[in-house]
């Protein structure tokens, strides 16, 4: 059967459309576009703009980016008319999302530094908010991804930038369909798939997505009411439609019950964004006084707090104590975070009751955040039995069965027991399915005997579980060397972190002093940090990690109660460490101080500024860390603990990131397969665990027949005819490096396994980039090539420790080999710059320093600055060939080029043609005059600027 074409694809989409209620017009331009949003917005609001009333609407409407947009279109507008009576209007109806004007169009072009033509754009009371674009089946959901980006480049911010109005994006190849919020920062790993409740996808856009995701009163709900503005970020997200079901089924049960429930869903599946927006939404309904988020720990305080205030500035006040969480009770606060520690102070000591009980009778919503911890205990009760009117809600990870209970003063207490149904459910296997997760790749490392009599025995780890064995120091010391000698492997050369999680405290000072002695030894260059609090000298088998109940700044921090003086004094010991790595100023002198500490490591953890961070159970529940994406494991974890442990290394973030790599010293095999089972099935372990480095092994011998196929050798890529067999290469070679991706992190890779050799890998891999190069510096050809949207991957081959400075490490060795080394070394050089993309623009100029300056070098340490000093030379002779040529004006093609590395947006066409001192090109040649010029600059950038700071 032949493929199906976008233009039928497009034209039965268009017609289903139109069956769901939309109205078909037909826009060629930007001059329709503005022509019919007026008359929609007349329409909408039931007035009339005189032209100079229309230019003053255009005019709000121009300005601000995409965020700010977002904003104006929520917002009641005013202008003053010509008669000078004030006029208000809407450019959309928020609280009644079906009472707008909806219509469809399709083939709009637009023109902005080059010529585009969109798809099929949604218009809501005339404003393209939703846009959709298509691909013919079997090309890659990706590429129209990426060709949506160019469009942010190129066209949408073009003239009037209405479609910087833009919400939502769809992007579909028939089968496949996936949306997402306009965001330009998020990669391809945040679009989604719509599913129904059941979270079975709708992924033909013709037969099941359109008729519910754009459905026109479903499509304004999640514009109007799931899009959520992130203030600290300043971006779009929108939810879900496991968060979509979830909020919906809270706002039923609180508008049309009294009865409480819990919303389980898989720990990484963001639960934050889902509980702000049900908080949001519950805090506006009438009969509702007051919405309480409450959190187990400080530490989750400050970072829902953070998040909450992330997603709406200044919604929440700080809650430091709880006089001021009283207080916040007391006035008009709509939305408090506070932690149960707090919350239970409040509503048990004398000194507060008298304004606490004015309360009891008020409509008061309580979604408590990872429930499975604290509230099994009397706080949980109390809550209850102070308040007459109130409906609690949880939200879980990882729920509490009967199977993984813990006893306490109340005997067992099951999720379902305190919050009675679960109102919607999105397990792991969901997440992974729908790649909103990472799968694990759990290794464990080690083995374990035990003699008796004559006979040396196989015992398992658990059974001798000793103290004297888990912390012999000769243990420990192969641990560490275990973690020194694999760290690089796991992290992608640091470009991810790691935690490792220890049994006590003690055990931790023991492995910190033996990191910290290698250190000083030369043996490794790790940024290494540690936290530890409260009573944690004992094993804690569920990895709570509880933090104390409430801290006072005049006090001495109750985190440290329970801790030995020796371990204090390590506390401090290490912080002095922390502060002399990062020029901080740290203590446990006081709690503040001690938090600052906390929040500093979180923010540094995330920025990749600390390498491994070494716990007991701190950050093992609740930190979300998409940088992370090793856990390594000295310490006794099941249930709910394992999988929450487990998690934090799991969060998509890129390409690289494949899975979240756990590396266990001990016998957890059983625990963890126990832990899968409980919290989806038993069949779920193949689904979240990653198969053993054989199968992949097999998977890239498999790929590497079918690139065989495609290119029998190296050579054969040049003799490529078509780009359709160009892109059959690039997929193929794209597949594997995928696979090595994967294969690279575990600890038995080498190349002997595989069936084509690693320098077989780099060969291809330099045609791979020279196709890449092609593609990106064509930018004369007026036909778009297929090959322009393929996303190249390059992060998967790029490698962070082959930069220029390594570059010159390799000149100075270069330099002292003797005469008959030369040539190899030399070779190695080359290959390197051929191999590393952010290298190949540089690869002549470098060639030429070792050919014409190496050999009049007498001493390699003269190499560094000679380098800099023919880099420089190289830079201005470029830049004044380049002003010469194309005729520029030096100051202001300086200026344009330290406005384009500030800002990180390609120069516009006109921005360009200003950059000219003669005479202006006519109005046929202004095109390929400013794409000329344009290519000439980002090139002298990317040779002589990008990459020369490492």
């Amino acid at each position: 059967m032949a493929k199906q074409p976008e233009q039928i694809l497009e034209e039965q989409l268009v017609a289903q459309l139109q069956k769901l209620g939309y109205g078909l017009v037909y826009i060629k331009d930007e001059k329709e576009l503005i022509a019919n949003l007026k008359t929609q917005l007349e329409k909408h609001n039931n007035i009339q703009f005189s032209p100079k009333e229309f230019e003053r609407v255009l005019n709000i409407l121009s300005k601000g980016s995409v965020f700010e947009k977002a904003k104006t279109l929520r917002q009641k507008q005013h202008i003053v008319r010509d008669n000078g009576d004030n006029l208000y209007f809407e450019f959309v109806n928020v609280e009644h999302w079906c009472q707008n004007q909806f219509q469809v169009t399709h083939q709009v072009t637009m023109e902005g530094k080059y010529k585009n033509r969109y798809d099929v754009t949604l218009l809501i009371n005339g404003l393209p908010l939703v846009q959709i674009e298509l691909k013919r089946r079997g090309l890659e959901l990706k590429e129209a991804f990426n060709q949506i980006n160019r469009y942010q480049r190129h066209s949408f911010g073009a003239n009037s930038a209405l479609y910087q109005y833009v919400q939502i994006f769809i992007i579909s190849n028939g089968v496949n369909t996936k949306y997402y919020a306009n965001n330009r920062h998020q990669s391809f790993k945040q679009t989604f798939y719509w599913t129904d409740k059941e979270n079975k996808r709708l992924t033909n856009i013709v037969n099941g997505f359109t008729s519910e995701f754009l459905e026109p009163c479903h499509i304004s709900k999640m514009i109007c009411k799931y899009i959520v503005l992130n203030e600290t970020n300043k971006i779009l997200m929108v939810l879900r439609p496991y968060q979509f079901y979830a909020v919906e089924a809270l706002i039923d049960r609180v508008k049309n019950t009294n009865k409480n429930g819990y919303i389980w869903h898989t720990t990484g599946s963001g639960k934050t964004l889902t509980s702000f927006k049900a908080s949001q939404i519950l805090m506006n309904l009438p009969q509702v006084k007051k919405v309480v988020f409450v959190v187990d720990r400080k530490d989750l305080d400050y970072q829902t707090n953070k998040e909450f205030n992330s997603f709406s500035k200044g919604c929440i006040d700080g809650t430091d104590n709880t006089n001021q969480l009283v207080k916040q009770f007391s006035d008009d606060t709509k939305l408090i975070v506070t932690t149960i520690q707090k919350l239970n102070t409040a509503i048990s000591k004398k000194q507060y009751l008298g304004k606490m009980e004015k309360l009891k009778d008020e409509k008061i919503v309580f979604i408590f955040d990872e429930c499975h911890r604290s509230q099994f205990g009397e706080t949980h009760s109390r809550i209850k039995s102070f308040f007459n009117n109130i409906q609690m809600f949880g939200f879980t990870g990882t729920p509490i069965f009967a199977d993984n209970a813990v006893k306490n003063e109340l005997g067992k207490r099951t999720t379902k027991e305190l919050f009675a149904d679960s109102l919607h459910k999105y397990v792991i296997t969901d997440a992974i399915k729908d790649e909103n997760v990472l799968k694990f790749s759990v290794e464990y490392v080690g083995r374990y005997k035990r003699k008796e009599t004559a006979t040396e025995i196989d015992i398992e780890v658990e059974d001798i579980d000793k103290k004297e064995l888990m912390e012999s120091p000769v243990r420990l010391e192969k641990i560490a060397d275990y973690i020194l000698a694999h760290h690089n492997r796991k992290t992608h050369n640091r470009d991810f972190t790691a935690m490792f999680c220890v049994s006590s405290v003690e055990t931790l000072i023991k492995y910190y002093d033996i990191f910290q002695r290698k250190k000083e030894e030369g043996k490794h260059n790790l940024r290494i940090a540690t936290i530890f609090s409260y009573a944690s000298n004992e094993d804690d088998a569920d990895a709570n990690g509880f933090l104390p109940e409430e801290l006072s700044v005049v006090e001495e921090p109750k985190a440290l109660y329970g801790l030995a003086v020796h371990s204090r004094e390590k506390l401090d010991e290490f912080i002095g460490n922390y502060n002399q790595m990062f020029e901080t100023k740290f203590s446990t002198k006081d709690s503040e101080s001690f938090y600052n500490y906390y929040n500093d490591i979180s923010k540094k953890v995330k920025e990749r500024k600390i390498d491994i961070l070494l716990v007991v159970n701190m950050f093992l529940t609740g930190f979300d860390s998409p940088t992370l994406n090793t856990l390594y494991v000295d310490k006794n974890l099941r249930y709910h603990g394992l999988i929450q442990a487990y998690s934090r290394t799991n969060r998509i973030l890129n390409e690289q990131k494949s899975q979240g790599n756990i590396i266990v010293f001990r016998n957890l095999k059983n625990a963890t397969d126990e832990a899968i089972t409980l919290f989806s099935n038993k069949e779920a372990i193949e689904v979240i665990i990653m198969k053993p480095y054989e199968d992949y092994v097999k998977k890239f011998n498999e790929a590497f027949i079918a690139l065989l196929k495609i290119t029998p050798t190296v050579n054969s890529v040049n003799e490529l005819q078509t780009e359709n067999d160009e892109l059959e290469f690039i997929k193929a070679f794209r597949e594997l490096i995928r696979i090595k991706n994967i294969l690279a992190a575990f600890a038995d890779f080498k190349w002997e396994d595989f069936a084509m050799n690693e320098q077989l890998f780099e060969d291809y891999k330099s045609k791979y980039l020279d196709l890449y190069d092609k593609v990106k510096s064509d930018h004369q050809k007026e036909k778009v090539s297929i090959l322009e949207d393929v996303d190249f991957e390059l992060e998967l081959i790029h490698r962070d420790e082959i930069n220029v400075a390594y570059i010159i490490q390799l000149l100075i060795k270069l330099k002292s080999k003797v005469q008959k080394d030369v040539s190899q070394a030399e070779k190695e050089i080359f290959n390197l710059l051929n191999t590393e993309a952010h290298l190949r623009s540089k690869r002549e100029l470098i060639e030429k320093f070792i050919q014409e300056n190496l050999p009049v070098l007498e001493d390699e340490d003269d190499i560094p600055e000679a380098f800099d000093k023919f880099w420089n030379e190289e830079q201005q002779n470029a830049f004044n060939k380049l002003v010469k040529e194309e005729n520029l004006s030096p100051d202001k093609t300086q200026t344009l080029i330290e406005d384009y590395l500030y800002a990180e947006r390609e120069p516009l066409r006109d921005e360009i043609l200003e950059l000219l001192e003669g005479e202006k090109p006519s109005v046929l040649e202004r095109k390929k005059t400013g794409d000329r010029i344009l290519s000439k600059i980002l090139g002298f950038v990317e040779t002589f600027i990008n990459g020369m700071t490492n």
